[in-house]
């Protein structure tokens, strides 16, 4: 159980923050050490996320071949790729990662070997059958639980080129498709009705994959020779920093300064989100390699309510911490579209509507979403906003858990369990401690 203080209220309170140490990217950092594996020299990689999730990623790509060498940095490697990926002798374990099962599920059905991958009870409770249909019906042989769980027993096995045109917007589904049209016999075509998250197109063509885009087209040729290698800092999570940006966004007379965080425009959404609610934002380019790179900074202002159910794919992740925005606004805010957050690592959907409803927050909750009636800049007292009265609960879900932390900061928080934070943020409580009070017990 953690308990977290708020921030003093009044002129001179607030907080003015500055934070160098976000967790690294979480899906660059997966996508880095599945793509060495397909390189013909050593990669190296900088600013690895050393979190559950990631390293559960490392650990397979380890038992499929991949020299892993440490370089004296945290989280610095140089990943020497196998000249075949190995066929393991043992069960690959995901942990809470549905990128690293879905993705790796699309790298692995071409290759020579039997893997079996699996992960914890959430993981195994999320919908797999989105991938293996699309994979089984160009030859791939993978077989799962009554209803398409994990865990996905995968018989590599040649596989067709396709045509496919996704019913979902899912980067994951996207991903696994295009790694398995990497080692199909013929070019294959992915279609999208809307651009989800990019990373994979990225770093694949930037790593000499033949990959082109056309009109929500993505157009993939077969490898005919192995990838170049990476040489790349991993910029920080936008996702991961999108928490301080709510944080500085609810407190009053609070700013902060978030360093080095990936600018890519299907990553920065939720920001955009956050800047037409009221709250001063400036984005700060500074560099470019794979992905655009720069500082955000986010100042407090009066915020009003907003509906979201556009590029629902792109800020997905971080409507939980938007719930957290939508408490303090003026009006109504709503969110439509969002149906895939019934089947994260929680269904968020009830998770963000039963802790609101716990503290007082007038709230309804529809099948893909919820509208979240605000208590404005009054906020403790206003609309029956009580935090002292209850014990929000995590339901083992880190951005659940991260997201009422934040909540904290104005109003204070209790919640259950904190545990589960390190799966993608291992240091998200040692930078909120460094803005209020933190207890643990």
């Amino acid at each position: 159980m953690i308990a977290i203080a708020p921030i003093a209220a009044g002129k001179n309170a607030g907080f003015r923050a500055e934070i160098d140490s976000i967790a690294p990217d979480k899906s660059i950092s997966h996508r880095s050490a599945m793509f060495s594996l397909l390189c013909d020299r050593p990669s190296v990689v900088h600013n690895y996320l050393l979190a559950h999730d990631t390293l559960n990623t490392l650990a397979i790509a380890k038992a499929l071949g991949l020299g892993v060498e440490e370089l004296g940095c945290a989280g610095s490697f140089r990943f020497t790729p196998p000249k075949a990926l190995h066929e393991p002798s043992c069960v690959l374990d995901c942990g809470n990662a549905g990128t690293a099962m879905r993705l790796f599920a699309g790298l692995l059905a071409g290759q020579s070997g039997y893997f079996v991958l699996s992960g914890d009870e959430y993981l195994c409770a999320r919908p797999m059958k989105r991938v293996i249909e699309p994979l089984s019906n160009i030859g791939a042989r993978i077989y799962a639980r009554s209803g398409g769980y994990a865990p996905l027993s995968i018989l590599g096995s040649e596989l067709a080129g396709f045509d496919f045109a996704s019913p979902i917007a899912s980067a994951q589904v996207k991903s696994a498709m295009i790694l398995a049209a990497l080692h199909a016999k013929d070019t294959s075509v992915y279609r999208e009705s809307e651009l989800t998250r990019d990373h994979t197109e990225r770093m694949l063509q930037g790593m000499g994959a033949a990959i082109t885009l056309d009109s929500g087209a993505i157009h993939i040729s077969p490898l005919d020779s192995r990838l170049s290698p990476l040489d790349m800092v991993i910029p920080a999570d936008p996702s991961s920093a999108f928490f301080f940006a709510v944080a500085a966004a609810i407190v009053p007379n609070s700013s902060v300064l978030l360093k080095n965080v990936l600018l890519n425009p299907t990553r920065i959404e939720a920001f955009k989100v956050l800047e037409s609610m009221g709250a001063i934002i400036e984005y700060r380019p500074a560099s470019s390699a794979y992905e655009e790179i720069g500082d955000i900074y986010v100042e407090s202002a009066p915020l009003q309510a907003v509906e979201v159910s556009d590029n629902i794919a792109w800020l997905i992740d971080e409507i939980p911490a938007l719930s957290i925005a939508f408490c303090f606004a003026q009006g109504v805010s709503k969110v439509g579209g969002a149906k895939e957050l019934r089947v994260k690592e929680t269904d968020r959907i009830h998770a963000i509507v039963s802790n609101l409803r716990a503290l007082g927050i007038e709230c309804e909750e529809c099948e893909d979403g919820f509208s979240v009636r605000g208590v404005g800049e009054a906020g403790i007292g206003a609309g029956g906003l009580d935090s002292s009265a209850c014990v929000l609960q995590s339901f083992g879900d880190h951005r659940i858990a991260m997201s009422f932390a934040i909540l904290g900061l104005r109003v204070g928080a209790v919640l259950d369990d904190e545990s589960c934070m390190g799966i993608s943020f291992p240091n998200f409580l040692a930078i909120l401690q460094d803005l209020t009070t933190i207890k643990i017990s």
